[in-house]
């Protein structure tokens, strides 16, 4: 029975080519080749490993149904041919988006490699993938949609690149994501009930309430692109030990730290021209020393317990 299969020319194979070869375990695709046909390894339910060139830009329907594939090198086109419950490592090669529903429910996939000239991620197009631990998303996508990442249980790890702009509803819930490098136009989209870790790579503040209840949270960094803290921001975030406040913040909201009563040190990137008061729009206030928010360990009492229910202003 065929078990290896070597094309060394041609642009196409054919529809039902190879249908049905339940020994092959092997097949080679020249840079040749632009079009796979329809059921062409049609239930080749010995192919576990699949290389398909960059070179292919049509697949006939069915064209891997029901091959156990586990290991996929492919272009983003072939995606959805490919996917199934057995997979677990895919390199995409070359596209600009991975499609709606492209690698929903292979929930054996660990490890996914996503190309730079990839622009967005479609809806759903990881949902469902529970053995999926961290997902690295490369600099260039633009878009992530609807319940992109939805129900991927045991996604802990996370990068987005400051190229996204536009954020689906749902993306990333029921994931349990502990360890996040992000842009805050992503922050709202993050459970926050599980996360230990966080570095924000970009944007102009950090809203109200943004980490309320956020009792795990050990470690934030704070870009310098923040200008503004809101109200509320950490309140409850009772693990957090200590944080830096870049030099280009210059408001920071009432009871922002409310709760952080393991916050101990707080360093201000600028000690100087500091002020607080107990209203929002004031104009002045009490000035704060700046041999005092030199103190990292007096910076913290104050934010928590001080002055937490002042507005913090500087300049």
């Amino acid at each position: 029975d065929l078990q290896i299969v070597i094309i060394t020319s041609g642009d196409s194979i054919g529809n039902y080519a190879f249908r049905e070869c339940s020994s092959l375990v092997s097949v080679t695709i020249p840079n040749s080749v632009t079009s796979i046909g329809a059921q062409a390894f049609d239930r080749c339910s010995s192919l576990t490993s699949i290389t398909i060139p960059d070179s292919v830009t049509s697949i006939g329907s069915w064209a891997f149904n029901e091959c156990p594939i586990t290991e996929a090198t492919i272009p983003a086109i072939a995606a959805a041919y490919i996917a199934n419950s057995d997979l677990q490592s895919v390199v995409i090669t070359s596209g600009d988006s991975i499609g709606n529903s492209a690698f929903r429910l292979c929930s054996s996939l660990t490890s996914i490699t996503i190309p730079s000239s990839v622009t967005s991620i479609g809806n759903y197009a990881f949902d469902g993938c529970s053995s999926l631990t961290s997902i690295t998303i490369p600099n260039g996508v633009t878009s992530i949609g609807d319940c992109a990442f939805y129900n991927c249980t045991n996604l802990a790890s996370i990068t987005i690149p400051n190229s996204v702009t536009s954020i689906g509803a749902q993306p990333f819930t029921g994931c349990h994501i502990t360890e996040a490098t992000i842009p805050a136009i992503a922050l709202s989209t993050i459970e926050k009930a599980y996360l230990q870790r966080l570095v924000i790579t970009s944007g102009g503040s950090i809203s109200a309430f943004a980490f309320s209840g956020c009792s795990s949270l050990v470690s934030v960094t704070i870009p310098s692109s923040v200008t503004s803290i809101g109200d509320y921001a950490f309140d409850g975030c009772s693990n957090l030990t200590s944080i830096t406040i870049p030099s280009s913040v210059t408001s920071i909201g009432a009871r922002a730290f409310n709760g952080c009563t393991n916050l101990e040190s707080v360093t201000f990137e600028t000690t100087t021209g500091w002020w607080v008061s107990t209203s929002t729009g004031a104009t002045s206030g009490t000035d704060i020393l700046s041999s005092d928010l030199s103190n990292t360990s007096t910076a913290a009492s104050y934010l928590k317990s001080t002055y937490l229910y002042y507005y913090w202003r500087r300049g």
